[in-house]
């Protein structure tokens, strides 16, 4: 798997760059982006985004349990040789 796309609700602490350093450092991983979907009190929602030449879906989700997080779903998953940038469709438009 190259690309991997979770929606994952977060507390708060560790902060989003600890969270983003934390999964950078799971060995599969080549590169993360974590960006804020919507925040209140106590959580965040986050799309966090990891790519890697064979991205490991399970120790994925064990960081994000381990930093207290949830993963409420795949948003997008990329496999093969190379990654397929999406393009909007006319019926998108």
């Amino acid at each position: 798997m190259r690309r991997l796309v979770l929606d994952v609700l977060k507390p708060h602490k560790p902060s989003m760059t600890a969270f983003a350093s934390e999964i950078a450092s799971v060995a599969t991983v080549e590169a993360v982006n974590v960006a804020l979907v919507e925040t209140d009190d106590k959580v965040q929602n986050i799309k966090l985004t990891v790519e890697g030449d064979d991205v490991d879906t399970e120790d994925i989700e064990s960081e994000v349990k381990g930093l207290g997080g949830s993963v409420h779903s795949v948003d997008e998953v990329a496999v093969g040789e190379r990654i397929v940038e999406e393009r909007p469709t006319p019926q998108e438009r």
